[in-house]
């Protein structure tokens, strides 16, 4: 099967030329290497993983480096960060010299970029495949939650594997080594206990405490074992919005992951069925809709500004989309029919900050764009959509 076009090749294409650099992150099998060895077919590939050329750029990174004059792909970079330096040097004195960095582990990553690579580099996040690139290679989803089920990683669908099977070993093998280079956890088993009680709080407001009590581990610990999330690109925190409000509003982070299906397999979730009447398909079904705004956004080399807003009576925007001068609501429902009463919480919002009813959006579960008086139901399939008439009201 021909490869996947991927949305934010033209984004890198576009900035190839400009910086010396290009960084691509994001999770483990999200089809970064693929991506790279497409965009430079000119640039010769070495993988920081194999351990022979690990041992090399450590104990030589001069010398390591000497084998590429016209600069490389370098996968995993992260492996080695003393590499950081050279790379700079070299860009520095030679405008002809260009690489091309790739890394799993976003923490340890973006300090090295930030210490060596400064103003040299653009950086990219590849998450996996969003809803329209699967549309556009010609892959059909009924309703969304197959698509929920199923997540986005590219080998899923250039292998036709079972998600429930795919995930199962991505778990057991990426993860668990990624979770072991980034931070020594005794108890592996005790933290996988903890990354199952992570999805089962999906769409929720963090609570180490109970995260604490229920892992049986510290309260220091539980804070811990998130940055390892965040920093393997498991989970990410969905940030309160409280500029310009009184201080009566909930300022704890909401938890998604990255792709809803490692999240199903979490749940034990086995077919896209089981979904239709899960406890928690609102939150997946929410946590799938922040994530393809957020594809939107990183495929253009852009950095989304997404927030949710609740305050103490329990108003809430699931998704704020701050423009700067404007900021532009959305309510995420799972349901498949349209109802009045989601736009509620909009309308409340709508008192706070005078915004049209025009700007009123609720992402919901059907198929079909309405127009209502009080506002706008989008399908979860023209996300890509309403994202764009929000850029075009800015």
């Amino acid at each position: 099967m021909p490869m996947i076009q991927r949305q934010i090749s033209s984004a890198i294409e576009g900035l190839k030329s400009k910086f010396p650099v290009i960084t691509v992150t994001g999770a483990r099998q999200t089809g970064k290497t693929t991506l790279l060895k497409a965009l430079y077919k000119n640039l010769p590939y070495v993988n920081l993983e194999d351990i022979d050329n690990r041992l090399l750029a450590e104990e030589d990174p001069r010398g390591f480096l000497s084998n590429f004059p016209e600069g490389a792909v370098i996968d995993e970079v992260q492996q080695v960060p003393q590499l950081f330096s050279y790379i700079q040097q070299l860009v520095d004195n030679n405008d002809e010299v260009h690489f091309a960095l790739s890394g799993s582990q976003n923490f340890q990553l973006m300090e090295n970029i930030t210490q060596s690579l400064a103003g040299r580099t653009a950086i990219f996040n590849l998450m996996s495949l969003s809803y329209s690139e699967l549309k556009e290679a010609g892959f059909t989803f009924e309703r969304a939650e197959d698509l929920i089920f199923s997540g986005g990683y590219p080998r899923i669908f250039d292998k036709d594997i079972d998600p429930a099977v795919y995930f199962q070993n991505y778990l057991s093998t990426y993860v668990e080594r990624d979770v072991r280079q980034i931070k020594s956890i005794e108890n592996l088993s005790l933290f996988m206990r903890f990354i199952q009680l992570c999805a089962g709080r999906i769409g929720q407001p963090v609570n180490f405490q109970s995260l604490s009590n229920d892992v049986g581990v510290s309260l220091n610990t539980i804070k811990s074992w998130i940055s390892v999330l965040e920093a393997s690109y498991i989970i990410y925190l969905h940030k309160p919005f409280y500029k310009n409000f009184n201080k009566r509003i909930l300022k704890t982070p909401k938890l998604f992951f990255y792709d809803t299906g490692v999240a199903c397999s979490l749940l034990n979730i086995q077919n896209s069925e089981q979904l239709y009447s899960h406890y928690l398909t609102g939150g997946l079904f929410e946590n799938f809709v922040l994530n393809e705004m957020n594809k939107n956004y990183f495929n253009r080399g852009k950095k989304p500004a997404f927030y949710f807003w609740q305050n103490k009576e329990k108003k809430e925007i699931d998704l704020i989309i701050d423009a700067g001068l404007k900021q532009f609501p959305f309510e995420i429902k799972a349901a498949q029919t349209k109802n009045s009463h989601f736009f509620d919480n909009l309308k409340y919002w709508q008192k706070l900050n005078e915004i049209p009813s025009e700007y009123l959006n609720v992402i919901y579960g059907g198929d079909e764009d309405f127009k209502t008086s009080n506002g706008n139901f989008v399908s979860w399939r023209n996300i890509p959509e309403v994202v764009f008439s929000v850029e075009s009201a800015k």
